[in-house]
């Protein structure tokens, strides 16, 4: 274990202990309403190993682990275990419901577009090369054996992390049942409203380029809360914004995109899929969450 990368700052304030840590690629805390600093700290500590467990288990940018092992199998069959054919079994229901749409095949698209603020497109002969790598329908899944076409690759980050705060949130509930609040870059699960409150106030990201209207806040006593949005990551590409949710069909990114869809749901896997499918749906995001009947917030440039 990286001592550097794998540590947990605490800080004290208003009855509360907050522990601060990085996992995958971003800023995570755990908020726990209590005076028991040993406590708070065995929380934490159980819910940063398990963040940390899972990126290593399901990154891509390791070379020791399943979805290596899958990416570079060159077509033969792969069998995976329990926790792998979870979400596999998940990443099928979401391409189903999606029409296609939800491919954890699309990844590949990672090495050509690059979501810096800049305006830098890629040439559309190397979308065109890529396309073919596409398709979730391509790959053979019968659980538990996986068979994938020599040349594509699978990629859980489309609901690796919200996943993670749901295993990590269920790992502190077994320790305690104090109000604890879970929050890995975004994608947040409170196991139960504060004592001291009538619930956990979380802010919404306010638009990038200048967007000046105040963004809603969201009264969360449990459940889940994710958002999908291009507040860090976009180009800009012909005067228009250029959303990070990528089309597998075309290659480019989804058309009339929301720059930002939070949803509530019971759980963070929940609402993390449902806000980027609603993403996916681009000017029928809004349509699409109605649909479902959710709690939501959608700001569009």
């Amino acid at each position: 274990m990286n001592e550097a990368l794998h540590s947990i700052v605490y800080k004290n304030s208003q009855g509360f202990v907050t522990g601060h840590f990085t996992a995958m690629a971003g800023s995570c805390e755990v908020i726990i309403e209590t005076s028991d600093q040993e406590l708070a700290e065995k929380v934490t500590y159980a819910v940063a190993s398990e963040a940390w467990r899972i990126e290593s288990t399901f990154s891509r940018y390791r070379s020791d682990n399943i979805i290596y092992r899958i990416n570079n199998a060159d077509g033969a069959p792969i069998e995976v275990d329990s926790e792998t054919s979870r979400l596999l079994d998940f990443a099928d229901l979401c391409f189903e419901v999606s029409d296609g749409m939800f491919d954890i095949t699309s990844g590949v698209l990672g090495k050509i577009w690059k979501f810096d603020g800049s305006s830098n497109v890629p040439d559309q002969r190397d979308i065109d090369r890529l396309l073919p790598k596409i398709g979730w329908d391509k790959v053979t899944w019968s659980k538990p054996t996986l068979q994938m076409p020599a040349g594509m690759a699978l990629d859980f980050g489309g609901i690796g992390k919200e996943y993670a705060v749901d295993s990590a949130a269920q790992l502190a509930r077994q320790i305690t049942e104090l109000p604890i609040l879970i929050n890995f870059g975004g994608d947040i699960v409170a196991t139960a409203p504060p004592i001291s409150r009538e619930h956990w106030l979380i802010g919404i990201e306010p638009l990038a380029l200048g967007q000046n209207t105040v963004p809603p806040q969201v009264a969360l006593k449990h459940g889940g809360v994710a958002t999908s949005g291009d507040s860090k990551r976009y180009l800009v590409h012909k005067g228009k914004v250029l959303s990070h949710v990528l089309n597998p069909k075309t290659g480019w990114p989804v058309a009339n995109a929301p720059a930002s869809v939070t949803v509530l749901s019971s759980n963070c896997t929940q609402a993390g899929m449902l806000s980027t499918l609603a993403m996916l749906q681009g000017a029928d995001a809004e349509d699409f969450l109605r649909s479902h009947e959710v709690e939501h917030w959608i700001q569009r440039r």
